[in-house]
């Protein structure tokens, strides 16, 4: 199928959705308008992962939630690679990891590999892993023999692109591979394509797989000024990343030209005080904050520098828009703990702070009954802290 001259990216997007269904080369869910689709023959097309020299030589495998790439994920896990796949929308962070139970037979990584699998066998990988992802499988509404993607429209797979750089997660030199349909692989004008347009090397399908030969560069990091305030309110993984790249110097002034961050709610949080608020519930004992002392809305912040002080911690925080009610401070035992208004609060903070980091430290960021249950560091008695 070939697009009409002067067409648009959603002109592309209509026709190749329009002739799936027409066809009925379109499978479940259907209909597949505004959606990666799923089609006849992906689980085939799936299969040529596989024979891939670039798979062969992979740990770490990025494959994206779609339904049609579900053979692609199961392929992974049959093949003992470690699977990541992105959370829906980048609500909750970046990445989940899949891990299957011990002993898992091919049905339990079958159920892994679906949706619903993703949601009962995987954990949140958080922007500390420092980890390093050897091969892309994304998703594609049309794709040319010429490596040019076009996804469903949200922009999601290539913000992704665009953040795993800015992680140090990928490079210009990590592959990426699409699965479609033969009817997805059409011409593509250039003129269509923009700086932050992912681009891929290889595309399978059920009866080709194509190697592109693509030397258009794929994104160098994050295009802040394509960014709205809106994003950043809804994907809380970005104002990490926009607090570490204007730490290092860069210009992350947003589309909209917001200087500041939205707040984690629409509720503006409270200003942080210098004092104790009546309130405020007594401390226990001599005065020390116990971890096993605090609710279930209070966040742990752990791994503080020795010369850390509370404005540089008071400053990052609402340079996140992760601003607490309360903060209490315990310097001596490189730590402190945020507390907000409801666990809800709490759980949202967690992931705006992820990756957080203080002079050369990177912030250790846990609930505080978790940290209290998995480190007993936090829980150390020592000099009574300070309630700011």
């Amino acid at each position: 199928m070939e697009p009409t001259a002067g067409v648009s990216k959603q002109d592309i997007r209509e026709q190749i959705w329009d002739c799936m269904e027409s066809q009925n080369l379109a499978d479940f869910p259907r209909p597949v308008h505004h959606r990666i689709p799923n089609f006849k023959g992906s689980y085939l097309a799936c299969q040529n992962v596989k024979d891939l020299e670039v798979f062969a030589r992979t740990q770490e495998v990025k494959v994206d939630p779609d339904k049609p790439l579900e053979g692609a994920r199961l392929l992974a896990l049959q093949s003992k690679k470690t699977l990541l796949v992105p959370t829906p929308r980048l609500r909750t962070g970046l990445f989940n990891k899949i891990t299957p139970p011990p002993g898992a037979t091919k049905d339990i990584l079958r159920k892994c590999a679906t949706s619903q699998g993703v949601r009962d066998y995987s954990v949140p990988v958080g922007l500390e892993s420092r980890l390093h992802v050897d091969l892309l499988v994304v998703g594609s509404v049309a794709v040319s023999e010429k490596g040019w993607r076009i996804g469903k429209g949200e922009g999601y797979a290539d913000l992704e692109y665009a953040m795993m750089v800015s992680m140090g997660a990928v490079s210009q030199g990590t592959p990426v591979v699409t699965i479609v349909h033969d009817c997805q692989v059409i011409e593509i004008p250039e003129a269509l394509l923009e700086d932050h347009d992912l681009t891929v090397d290889y595309i399978l399908t059920p009866t080709r797989v194509i190697t592109t030969g693509c030397e258009r560069p794929k994104p160098a990091g994050i295009t802040w000024s394509k960014i709205s305030s809106e994003m950043m309110r809804k994907i809380p993984i970005l104002r990490s990343l926009r607090y570490q790249e204007k730490r290092a110097g860069k210009d992350v002034t947003l589309q909209d030209e917001r200087q500041h961050l939205p707040e984690v709610s629409s509720q503006q949080p409270a200003p942080l005080s210098t004092a104790r608020r009546p309130q405020d519930p007594p401390q226990p004992g001599s005065g020390s904050m116990q971890l096993g002392d605090v609710p279930p809305n209070t966040v742990y912040i752990g791994n503080l520098p020795r010369d850390a002080r509370v404005r540089e911690l008071k400053r990052a925080l609402r340079d996140l828009g992760a601003a607490p009610r309360r903060l209490t401070w315990q310097g001596p035992q490189h730590g402190a703990l945020l507390h907000y208004q409801d666990p809800a609060s709490a759980q949202q903070a967690m992931s705006c702070l992820q990756g957080l980091s203080l002079g050369t430290s990177t912030l250790r960021v846990a609930l505080a009954r978790q940290q209290r249950d998995g480190d007993s560091t936090g829980s150390q008695a020592g000099p009574s802290p300070r309630c700011l």
